[in-house]
């Protein structure tokens, strides 16, 4: 804790930002989506004009990077490496801010993410120099500036701990996309190719037993100036545009001046979007009228089809509203992205009615989980004495992964039901050929072999029975 960097003496300070490849045991959706690394960008494009010119900025994504860590690292020689990711990448961020430590003594490491700022303690690691913890893009300006001004790592740590209180900063300049542009073409969700990201709210105005997005703002919300958010998509290259909030489909007013801004300013674009299934049954004709300026796709939290889980879930939803809101998007021509829940109660007939309604209902793609406690959620205590994965295993816990013991049958049952739902679901003959002609060839190939990849995971994890 006591050295420091003095790196405006003599030249730009390096800076690394790095997003790491996931453990190749984690179940990820890396295999049919590869996002752009937002926050990366958002800390670059931050950087106070008066610092600018005493810093250099670069960003590595590890996930599409062909180039080694180690060798990155040697060419670069940076004074501050700073790391982004979620649970399932800490092991791996604690190996690479290591190898940051024996190649380049010198330098600072640091990590922040939406993990760090909920779970900050499973950061603490000797070569790890500091942890974001809160308002992520306040706090790294805040280590570079007294980096440069030769502060020590115990002065910076002390002085971040004072900014836990300071209110969360929305008011900021937009994120530079332009470090990632040997990458751009390669990013992709499902069948929004290529994709670009933009964030317009933070937190979440629900209060889900499950949810660890609302944990991320300490219950908080807040919401960007829409005009702002409007002027910003103007500048972003890409059609297709994954609105990442946790909720988009929210606040009426401002999702009807988003709607008027985007006509008035002739932006033609495609958008994906979070929304609630309560939102989107009670307002079918503001769907339409998003529709009728991009509105694509929805994710949507479904949960599950039965109403005790929807109850102990604090949903706030019912299995009519759940179809109610599937009829909507169905008929405005929206797709819908669903989301379940599997309670770990679920029996062979249980999957069975899970899989038949989800067909019933013409149900395109769907995303199974197992009920996780994720650490840092409410129910994480509820559940704690009773995981089957160790706490610090943090590749597995991937919300696919089986992190409590089945009731009605063994683990590997468990996963094949989930596999089998999948089948069932997704690769049915009509679903294929609506897929084929909607989005052709080439791309239902692309998200075959993901898919496949996928599959060949749980696949591993029924022959071993973990």
């Amino acid at each position: 804790d006591n050295f420091s960097l003095s790196a405006g003496e003599e030249g730009a300070m390096k800076i690394l930002l790095v997003r790491p490849r996931p453990h190749k045991e984690t179940i990820g959706l890396q295999h049919v989506m590869i996002c752009e690394p937002l926050e990366l960008e958002y800390l670059a494009g931050n950087i106070p004009a008066e610092l600018s010119d005493q810093v250099e900025t670069v960003i590595y994504d590890m996930i599409l990077e062909k180039d080694s860590f180690e060798n990155i690292l040697l060419r670069e020689k940076p004074e501050l490496v700073a790391f982004t990711g979620y649970i399932t990448h800490v092991g791996t961020i604690r190996k690479m801010a290591e190898s940051v430590k024996k190649l380049l003594p010198l330098a600072m490491t640091a990590v922040g993410g939406v993990h760090a700022e909920v779970v900050t303690d499973d950061f603490i690691s000797p070569y790890i120099d500091l942890v974001f913890g809160w308002n992520g893009v306040k706090g790294f300006n805040y280590a570079v500036k007294n980096l440069l001004e030769g502060r020590t790592v115990g002065e910076i740590k002390e002085g971040l701990k004072s900014m836990n209180s300071d209110p969360y900063d929305l008011r900021l300049p937009p994120p530079d996309r332009s470090l990632v542009s040997r990458y751009r073409q390669k990013y992709y969700y499902m069948f929004h190719n290529p994709c670009a990201l933009i964030k317009t709210s933070f937190g979440c105005p629900y209060n889900c037993s499950f949810c660890f997005c609302k944990e991320i703002t300490r219950g908080s919300f807040y919401k960007r100036p829409i005009e702002e958010v409007v002027e910003e998509i103007a500048t972003i290259p890409e059609r297709e545009i994954y609105i990442v909030d946790d909720d988009f489909l929210y606040d009426e007013e401002r999702l009807y001046r988003f709607i008027g801004l985007l006509r008035e300013n002739r932006i033609d674009k495609r958008f994906l979007v979070y929304g609630r299934a309560d939102f989107i049954s009670s307002h079918p004709q503001l769907m339409e009228e998003l529709f009728s300026v991009g509105l694509r796709a929805v994710i949507v939290g479904i949960e599950s089809v039965r109403s005790e889980d929807l109850k102990d879930y604090r949903k706030g939803t019912t299995r009519e509203i759940n179809e109610e809101c599937i009829r909507t998007l169905k008929k405005i021509g929206i797709e819908l992205y669903a989301t379940l829940i599997i309670p770990m109660d679920f029996s062979a007939a249980d999957f069975r009615e899970l899989s038949g309604w989800l067909v019933s209902q013409g149900m395109t793609f769907v995303n199974l989980q197992p009920l996780t406690p994720l650490p840092g959620t409410e129910i994480f205590t509820e559940y704690e004495g009773k995981l089957i994965i160790k706490r610090e295993d943090h590749h597995l816990w991937d919300m696919a992964h089986v992190a409590l013991k089945p009731d009605k049958m063994s683990i590997r049952e468990f996963y094949y039901q989930i596999l089998k739902a999948y089948w069932r679901v997704i690769m049915r003959p009509g679903n294929m050929i609506r897929l084929l002609k909607t989005y052709g060839f080439r791309e239902n190939f692309k998200m075959l072999v993901g898919s496949q990849r996928v599959s060949l995971q749980y696949f591993g994890k029924i022959m071993r029975g973990i």
